[in-house]
């Protein structure tokens, strides 16, 4: 499982495109995966460089979970803890393949408890 945050601003890329997404929360997950898939495919030309935001508790297990996630990819990752350090914001800076491969990333990362993906 994982949660979902919201922010209100109008969007053009994929990021925006996530945060505009979750404004409607009936979506299921596959539906969600397939609108990002066809975002994703239409505004880039693969391989392209992709930021992942991710907020999960600060426990240091499931920060290394999604640390491990983007093991080998050359990934740039960067932590930031909250100022009363209850959570971690982690960016992730990778290029990747394809669309499918960011999913297939999002997917990976939604295992670990707690995390909100932006």
């Amino acid at each position: 499982m994982f949660y979902i945050c919201i922010e209100s601003f109008s969007a053009t890329s994929p990021e925006d495109f996530l945060v505009n997404f979750f404004m409607n929360t009936s979506r299921d997950p596959e539906e969600f995966y397939n609108s990002l898939r066809k975002k994703l495919s239409n505004d880039r030309l693969w391989p392209s460089n992709y930021l992942y935001k991710f907020i999960v508790p600060s426990d240091e297990e499931k920060v290394e979970q999604i640390v491990a996630v983007f093991n080998g990819m050359g990934a740039e990752i960067t932590n930031r803890v909250s100022s009363k350090g209850n959570f971690t914001s982690v960016s992730v800076h990778v290029k990747m393949n394809s669309a499918d491969a960011v999913i297939e990333k999002y997917q990976e990362v939604a295992v670990v408890e707690g995390v909100i993906s932006l």
